[in-house]
């Protein structure tokens, strides 16, 4: 059976590998496993409260709210390299730990995907998702437990090596004019088309000029399983988004965005970006003639 590290650049690892390295014992300060799930308002649901109750053993809670730019008003903006590198070292991860990250949401993915990607973005390779979530290990029947055992700090050095795989405002209003790089927003089609409303108070639905479309919940299956890697080359080629091209990730605030940056990653196309502010930062900065709507304009 091999070793955490040995598969340290896999971008997905199965339920069955993860629950074999929690039967051997094996989760420890070589591999650590986090449960990053996080929830809009509307879901009802509170990731902490329910990480308290259920997790997969050995597993620690990852706040995706607590780990961002606090002084931002925009939501989960990234927060600095020693900000990150504290939070995690306290989770007990270390430059040589193997990270397995996932969340408990009915999508089989929701947040899961922005952890992963802070930490490549933060000069960790080392990490992999949990493919089919919480969702799939409780159906394949693997244990979980609501004992916790907070990990010995460890020392953890960010390092950010590829400060274009994060897009600002100003790249994005500069894009509309030079298109060097393709815009897909993964949100669903009717918020960006305007025609559903957005979660955010004072947030109106619409799209950046220009923009693609590929709603995040395209990228799995109907049992939540990440798409194999020609099932997602169909999609992209339908959704007309070349993966040939630089291509850059947006969402409501950057989270589910990421689900985008991971397919491309799994079709070969490992430099996506993120727009870290996405549609709540572009509405809240934009003129109103760089907010599309179809059904009416930004007022």
């Amino acid at each position: 059976m091999p070793s955490p590290i040995s598969l340290q650049t896999q971008p997905l690892v199965s339920a069955k590998w993860l629950a074999n390295m929690v039967k051997r014992n094996l989760v420890g300060p070589r591999l650590r496993v986090l449960d990053t799930s996080w929830y809009l308002p509307m879901m009802s649901r509170d990731g902490k409260k329910e990480f308290a109750q259920f997790h997969i053993p050995g597993a620690s809670f990852f706040d995706i709210d607590e780990c961002s730019d606090r002084s931002s008003k925009f939501d989960h903006m990234l927060p600095t390299e020693k900000f990150f590198a504290d939070y995690v070292g306290n989770l007990g991860i270390g430059n040589d730990s193997h990270v397995v990250v996932y969340d408990a949401s009915d999508f089989g993915a929701f947040t899961c995907t922005r952890v992963w990607w802070m930490f490549r973005f933060f000069g960790h390779p080392q990490v992999s998702v949990l493919n089919g979530g919480f969702r799939n290990w409780v159906r394949e029947g693997h244990p979980v437990t609501g004992k916790y055992t907070r990990p010995e700090p460890a020392r953890f050095t960010a390092t950010v090596k590829h400060r274009s795989w994060v897009r600002s405002f100003a790249d994005i209003t500069n894009n509309i004019a030079s298109q060097e790089f393709q815009v897909v927003d993964v949100r669903p089609y009717a918020r960006f088309r305007g025609k559903e409303p957005e979660p955010r108070e004072g947030v109106k639905p619409g799209h950046i000029p220009g923009s693609k479309c590929m709603p995040f919940f395209g990228f799995v299956d109907d049992d939540g399983m990440m798409l194999s890697p020609e099932q997602l080359k169909k999609f992209f080629q339908k959704s007309q988004v070349d993966l040939n091209k630089p291509i850059c990730g947006s969402c409501g605030s950057g989270v589910t965005a990421c689900h985008l940056v991971l397919a491309a990653h799994l079709c070969g196309a490992p430099d996506a970006s993120v727009y870290d502010g996405s549609w709540y930062e572009w509405f809240t900065k934009a003129p109103p003639e760089h907010v599309v709507s179809e059904v009416e304009s930004k007022i």
